[in-house]
């Protein structure tokens, strides 16, 4: 049973780690030399954080997709299912664009057209994010959006897409 304050003790936690956050890349970029290369490594452990979730989101649909509605295993997916994306998926989606924008812009890679091959990627990946967290407010709803072989198959586009990515940023090809 969740407790009636619950939303409101969440809300100030997200904007306290908000401000932690604003104030800590402020601090590094005002005073330190390094600034480019500190947010190029928030960057890449944001990627991979989001990468695990997207990855990781649709099997639990999948595993999901076999229980009775209402059970305990259900319930058990369904929580499961809404921290990863709520406290994991969005959270490293924001920091990924935040210090990626960044990381283009100091690198003047914004009129490279690698680069905006890899944005098209990167928002389709988005698009799949978002997605996905329709998906868990349904199974939350305890619908069945989909097949358990729909949600394999889509289970390969975000792997899809980071290779696309990792080898548009690698190889520069155009």
């Amino acid at each position: 049973m969740s407790r009636p304050d619950g939303g409101a003790r969440s809300g100030l936690r997200a904007a306290a780690a908000l401000v932690v956050f604003v104030a800590g890349a402020a601090g590094i970029y005002v005073f330190s030399d390094d600034a480019y290369l500190w947010f190029k490594a928030f960057h890449v452990i944001a990627v991979i954080s989001w990468m695990a979730g997207l990855l990781y989101l649709p099997r639990l649909f999948i595993y999901h997709h076999g229980k009775a509605p209402g059970s305990e295993s259900s319930e058990t997916f369904r929580v499961m299912e809404a921290r990863l994306y709520r406290f994991i998926m969005n959270p490293a989606m924001m920091m990924a664009w935040i210090f990626g924008l960044f990381i283009a812009y100091e690198g003047g890679w914004f009129a490279a057209p690698w680069m905006h091959a890899k944005l098209l990627a990167v928002l389709v990946m988005t698009g799949t994010n978002v997605y996905y967290g329709r998906a868990v407010r349904a199974f939350g709803r305890d619908e069945r959006p989909l097949t358990t072989r729909a949600w394999r198959m889509l289970n390969e586009v975000p792997a899809l897409l980071m290779i696309a990515i990792v080898l548009l940023v690698m190889l520069k090809p155009f």
